[in-house]
């Protein structure tokens, strides 16, 4: 799905991993006064992003088995008998799952100005 050939799987997943890091780096940096030079992040892993996305989307009460359906895990939260019979793919709850996990990370990185009111958006 995520192939750059057409027909090998996905790689390069270190060296996005690398790119992502010095770029998280750069921006610490540039948000610091002083020391930043000694500015540094710990090491972290790809998959520590997968476990801070489920930590947080149960911070939202996002249901448990939609975060499994999330992260592909096939004998998630719905077990047993349970997961024989339940074949429902949760794409409404996944997507708005992952938008509200968007929406979260988006106010991290980009808060609004205190003075800010998000007024409600009328729909037709």
């Amino acid at each position: 799905m995520f192939t750059t050939t057409g027909e090998s799987a996905p790689s390069g997943f270190s060296k996005a991993k690398e790119r992502v890091h010095a770029r998280m780096l750069e921006l610490l940096r540039g948000e610091l006064a002083e020391d930043r030079e000694e500015a540094a992040i710990g090491e972290w892993t790809l998959h520590d992003l997968r476990r801070t996305a489920t930590t947080g989307m149960a911070r939202l009460n996002i249901a448990p088995h939609v975060v499994d359906r999330i992260l592909n895990h096939v004998s998630g939260t719905i077990r047993g008998v349970a997961a024989v019979y339940n074949r429902h793919a949760y794409l409404d709850e996944r997507k708005a799952a992952l938008d509200a996990w968007g929406r979260y990370v988006e106010r991290l990185v980009r808060p609004r100005p205190g003075n800010v009111i998000l007024l409600p958006i009328a729909t037709s």
